[in-house]
């Protein structure tokens, strides 16, 4: 270690363009992993506020909620300690002032006495007809507030926005909270003549259930979430590009170790020649990795944390110190494995030939 901190210090500016180098790749893979990680969570926020073990879609749906028709009759047959109804359509609305404001939404109708419903982090509960709970987001970005009236655009029907909930996004969407009531009212118009029989798109449990009708299939909520339209691909995906990158930097760390080894290749052989151990310079010149791969990490952890205070809340990143800790420790680990070539190096040389 002495010799590994001194020779950085002798040599400042060749060390801090490796520690710069892989500043940089690890500022990227972290950044990268914000957004995967934030992109994840808003296609199943409002899923993992469920607190549920299992739900119960139409075995016809191919297990899409969007396509899953449930009769009440059939959803009554359920039997489980606790069980809720859930309706759910995808929307656009916009302000009842301004047509220009528009935005996706997703609608969940429920029953306000189960467990789907909501927290309120600000304003009330829904009480009455054409009243909704909306996802903070639709204030802390749309600039909505309690009381703001909104509009469908398949169907003109308004409906007055009367509290706030937190963590409450599907399919990247900000959930709406409403009555099953309402809810038809969104979905076919306030013509009540039109109105077919009230239908679910879903049952959803927590722990054991005692019957399963016929018709019905069971998912767990882990497998559910698996199956959300491009939810796996996009996991896939941005694990893939994390993985990459990781390897790139072990590599280009690997290759700056080798290269600075190679130069001071005369350096060793005297150091040998006076009885100094391969096993000495060996530990030096992975003390010396950690070193550079630890600082350039850290400063790019730090980085990334500080840009996340300054991000819009239109970008959808997250911080989670836990997986930012994982990638940490791997590209340190890693990085190490690449200068391991490097020691193969300093093993071989041999004195006399070094020397000249």
């Amino acid at each position: 270690m002495f010799l590994a901190i001194n020779e950085i210090k002798h040599s400042k500016l060749r060390y801090a363009l490796v520690i710069g180098v892989m500043f940089l790749i690890s500022y990227l893979v972290f950044f990268l992993s914000g957004l995967a990680y934030g992109l994840a969570q808003e296609n199943r926020m409002a899923v993992d506020k469920w607190n549920a073990t299992d739900i119960f879609l139409s075995e016809k749906a191919n297990d899409s909620l969007n396509m899953s028709m449930i009769d009440s009759d059939i959803a009554s047959q359920v039997k489980a300690k606790e069980k809720a109804v859930l309706a759910q359509t995808a929307g656009i609305v916009y302000d009842a002032n301004d047509e220009s404001k528009k935005n996706n939404v997703s609608f969940f109708g429920i029953n306000s006495n189960e467990f789907l419903n909501p927290n309120i982090i600000e304003g009330r509960d829904f009480k009455n007809r054409g009243e909704v709970v909306a996802d903070i987001s639709f204030k802390n970005q749309y600039d909505y507030k309690v009381g703001d009236k909104i509009k469908l655009a398949t169907n003109n029907e308004v409906v007055t926005i009367v509290g706030f909930t937190d963590n409450a996004k599907f399919n990247i969407s900000p959930v709406l909270y409403t009555s099953l009531e309402t809810f038809q009212q969104i979905r076919y118009g306030s013509n009540s003549n039109c109105q077919p029989k009230t239908t679910y798109n879903a049952i959803v449990t927590r722990e054991k259930f005692n019957q399963q009708p016929k018709g019905l299939q069971k998912l767990s909520i882990s497998k559910f979430i698996d199956k959300l339209p491009g939810y796996s691909a996009q996991v896939l995906t941005f694990g893939f590009m994390i993985g990459f990158l990781v390897v790139i930097a072990a590599v280009v760390i690997g290759i700056f170790i080798y290269v600075l080894t190679m130069q001071k290749i005369a350096i060793f052989g005297v150091m040998k020649a006076q009885g100094i151990s391969s096993r000495f310079i060996s530990n030096s010149v992975i003390a010396q990795t950690f070193i550079l791969a630890f600082s350039g990490v850290l400063i790019g952890l730090l980085a990334t944390l500080g840009s996340a205070l300054i991000l819009p809340e239109a970008v959808p990143f997250q911080t989670n110190l836990l997986f930012f800790g994982v990638i940490t420790l791997l590209m340190i680990v890693v990085a190490i494995v690449g200068a391991l070539f490097s020691v193969r190096a300093i093993v071989k040389i041999d004195p006399l030939k070094a020397i000249g």
